[in-house]
């Protein structure tokens, strides 16, 4: 258990207790020689845990923790949208005022990337999503809020596709744990958004409404890409993910690579990383391949001379 202080600062238990109860034995873990369990935190009302599966084989450990990913970022768009993970990061992510036209979109960022990747949307899946997506890929799991009876019937011809219904609520406070060896880091859950209303611009060029639109979009896509991350978007669609680097310039190399295989223009998107940029270069080379604006944590001794 926790409790908030006065300033809303969480107080943490001198001894912490923490109980879950197991859902199901999985085949392997990560890796095919680990043992593996899937548990269920009590009262939870939001994940994975609590979707009905429709149909499909049974779920794995890796397919637990990519549809995950999927399912809270898609939580946090509130048009048609649609989030495709592959090895816990999205690979694809889009906005659209159809679903089968954010599927398009986010399926376009990375194709190959996309093939055997969790799909998840924030609006039940219709029938000509289903048939979209089924033409185009192999998918391990699909994660809905609902499925259409036309969507359910197109879906059955793939029998072995993982299809999940439901997910609940996005919460506003819950903790998050990471273990290490001997022990247990605790910390809120990341939830926060970012309000553009209290953002700094450090250039003198101002971002006009569209950028500051597709900047909104781009840092709460780059929030789930593992740091450093690097992310071109452009129309609320991503153009180019760059992730998991050490260094942020090999994460915009690399979402820059990933945009010319996909035959995607980078001219006029903006980048979101989740590093802050105390030299210039990524900027230069962000700037070189067409990116017209940057939204950064910030924080870096040169930021006041951008």
């Amino acid at each position: 258990s926790r409790q908030a202080s006065a300033d809303g600062q969480t107080q943490f238990p001198t001894l912490l207790s923490i109980t879950f109860t197991k859902k199901q034995d999985m085949r392997y873990g990560e890796n095919p020689h680990q043992n593996a369990a899937f548990y269920l935190e009590p009262g939870a009302n939001f994940g994975i845990g609590v979707c009905e599966q429709l149909q499909g084989k049974e779920l794995s450990f890796n397919n637990v923790a990519d549809a995950d990913t999927a399912l809270e970022c898609v939580g946090y768009f509130v048009n048609p949208a649609c989030v495709i993970v592959k090895h816990a990061n999205p690979c694809g992510v889009a906005v659209a005022p159809t679903l089968v036209e954010a599927y398009r979109r986010a399926f376009a960022t990375d194709p190959v990337s996309a093939f055997g990747g969790i799909i998840a949307f924030n609006r039940p899946l219709d029938e000509d999503t289903a048939r979209e997506i089924l033409s185009r890929q192999f998918v391990e799991v699909i994660v809905a809020p609902d499925v259409t009876p036309g969507a359910r019937s197109v879906l059955t011809t793939k029998s072995n596709v993982r299809v999940l219904i439901g997910g609940g609520e996005l919460p506003e406070k819950s903790l998050d744990f990471k273990r290490v060896n001997g022990g247990l880091l605790v910390q809120d859950k990341d939830t926060g958004l970012i309000n553009m209303a209290e953002t700094r611009v450090a250039t003198k060029v101002q971002p006009t409404e569209a950028q500051l639109e597709d900047l909104r979009f781009a840092i709460r896509v780059v929030k789930f890409v593992k740091s450093n991350a690097v992310i071109m978007a452009r129309d609320k669609r991503t153009i180019a993910i760059g992730a998991g680097q050490m260094s942020r310039v090999d994460c915009s190399r690399i979402a820059i690579l990933k945009a010319a295989d996909a035959g995607l223009d980078l001219e006029g998107s903006v980048a979101a990383s989740d590093a802050f940029f105390p030299f210039r270069d990524t900027v230069d080379r962000c700037a070189q391949a067409g990116v017209s604006a940057i939204i950064t944590p910030g924080g870096a001794s040169p930021d006041h001379a951008r």
